[in-house]
């Protein structure tokens, strides 16, 4: 008798905390554009299951169009990563792939090329991220 009196409890107790777990959310970014869609500073885009946001140029030392270079220099971007419920910075270099939290991108363009004339502004960057 006791028994029968205990299960409904038993049973919504398991159902209440079964509904009580859910999967973290991505963190609030607004509204990403969709993959592939070259962004700015500050301009955040979807990359897989992630969202990547440029925030700054820290260096663009690629040789510029016109000219012959040694090197082939070299572009990186200061980015925020953001996943389900954690956020990363990470300085993503041109060409190179970054993993965090078992997911890997990579910086695949970034425009206008670099110019011998002067020097780039920062709004009118663009790029591009895919993962991998």
């Amino acid at each position: 008798m006791k028994l029968l009196r205990l299960m409904p409890a038993f049973g919504l107790a398991a159902l209440t905390s079964a509904c009580a777990v859910v999967p973290d959310a991505l963190l609030d970014v607004g509204d990403p554009l969709p993959p592939g869609t070259p962004v700015g500073i500050d301009q955040a885009v979807r990359v897989g299951e992630l969202v990547v946001t440029p925030k700054k140029v820290i260096e663009d030392s690629r040789c510029p169009e016109t000219a012959r270079c040694v090197w082939a220099g070299r572009l990186i971007v200061r980015t925020r990563i953001d996943g389900a419920g954690w956020r990363d910075t990470a300085d993503i270099t041109l060409g190179e792939t970054y993993g965090a939290h078992g997911r890997v991108i990579a910086l695949v363009s970034g425009l206008p090329e670099k110019s011998a004339e002067a020097e780039t502004p920062a709004e009118t960057y663009r790029f591009v991220y895919e993962a991998r």
